[in-house]
């Protein structure tokens, strides 16, 4: 008996093996891209990353594994923020974990920030790094930010009730010793120093220019411009490095250019801003005097596509990192460009752009609005 049971075991482990070596080449073999031919690709889809095994090389066949008391491994369960340091380490704020995942690809390593001691997390929600490797995490039921080294042993943490409410998004400028923080519940923008000094805030409840309705998650830019999804009022804002409005994008609805629920921001080497939408399940591409240049993503659990997509990040070489939560996963695509690409000019005050995309090259061939 003990060993026919063996043996339907060991035949269903080489039936799953099979299905996922075959599910693997039949991956690899398309490429996902938008937009679609005959136009040139802008975005290509690279992988998603769900679990330890996606660092470590293990892999996990679920029932078959814990029937033969495989190694378990750590999954994510509801993924928001997501960073890129310097050394291409992926941070992953979790709020299902209460804690932030690192998974470091070059040491081929996986481990869990914020777990005990002065530096413990309790609910963290964004994640950022400075040029010198300190890592900075967003807790809001702690409203705090607590920072660790390069290797995350505890340095402090800043903010508190003195400060901070809800802090949601963090963004660190390293060049003008900055650190902003989201206070989604108070509607501003709280200004740091790298050593936790109060430096000021900006924003306060309303549909004013300057003002926010729930704000989210932000972003630096190259020139130091900071971005910021003001969420319920469905627009992105941007500000000098001061705190000064400077101007905005989007609005309520369905169309091109419009928002239902963003969240997620990032700004690429050319000054393209990329904001993820948690209602559309896709991210649009705005330039810099916010015209939409292209969209991609839908709903869906295959490659490329979302259930509510977070936060997102900026890698190096303009590979784009994003939280999609309910699927589990961080999404990973890379921007493809080509030569005689221009770089947009930097954007002052400019009308929000509503019309259709123009696309990287003047072309587009998506299908429908943004919105479904």
């Amino acid at each position: 008996m003990k060993n026919s049971v063996t043996n339907i075991l060991m035949l269903l482990l080489v039936a799953v093996v099979a299905i996922g070596c075959a599910s693997t080449r039949q991956a690899s073999q398309v490429d996902v891209v938008w937009p679609l031919p005959p136009d040139k690709p802008r975005i290509k889809f690279v992988r998603s990353i769900s679990s330890s095994g996606d660092v470590e090389g293990k892999k996990s066949f679920g029932l078959v594994n814990k029937l033969l008391g495989g190694e378990s491994l750590t999954g994510m369960t509801k993924p928001y923020g997501v960073h890129v340091d310097k050394d291409g380490r992926l941070f992953v704020a979790d709020t299902g974990w209460h804690k932030v995942l690192v998974f470091d690809f070059a040491a081929k390593s996986f481990w869990i920030l914020g777990v005990d001691g002065r530096g413990v997390l309790s609910q963290p929600v964004s994640v950022s790094s400075d040029d010198s490797g300190r890592i900075y995490v967003s807790d809001s039921s702690q409203a705090r930010i607590v920072v660790y080294d390069h290797d995350g042993q505890y340095l402090n943490a800043f903010g508190g009730r003195e400060h901070l409410v809800k802090p949601v998004g963090v963004s660190v400028d390293s060049d003008r010793n900055r650190v902003y923080v989201v206070d989604t519940k108070a509607h501003k923008v709280v200004v740091f120093d790298r050593d936790g000094n109060f430096v000021s805030s900006f924003g306060n409840h309303g549909p004013e220019d300057g003002s926010f309705n729930w704000p989210t998650n932000i972003a630096v830019g190259k020139d130091g411009n900071v971005y910021v999804v003001d969420m319920l009022n469905f627009r992105v804002q941007v500000f000098n490095p001061s705190g000064e409005f400077l101007w905005k994008f989007g609005g309520v609805g369905r169309g091109f250019g419009q928002f239902s629920k963003p969240k997620g921001v990032a700004v690429d080497s050319s000054g393209n801003v990329f904001v993820a939408d948690a209602a559309f399940n896709n991210v649009q591409i705005f330039d810099g005097s916010g015209r939409l240049l292209l969209f991609f993503g839908e709903m869906g659990a295959g490659p490329g596509q979302f259930w509510m997509p977070a936060g997102m990040d900026m890698g190096p070489d303009d590979t784009i990192y994003i939280a999609d939560q309910f699927n589990k996963r961080i999404n990973v695509y890379q921007l493809i460009r080509y030569e005689g690409d221009s770089t947009p000019p930097p954007a002052e005050t400019t009308p929000t752009h509503t019309g259709e995309p123009v696309a990287f090259d003047h072309q587009s061939n998506n299908q429908g609005g943004p919105g479904g």
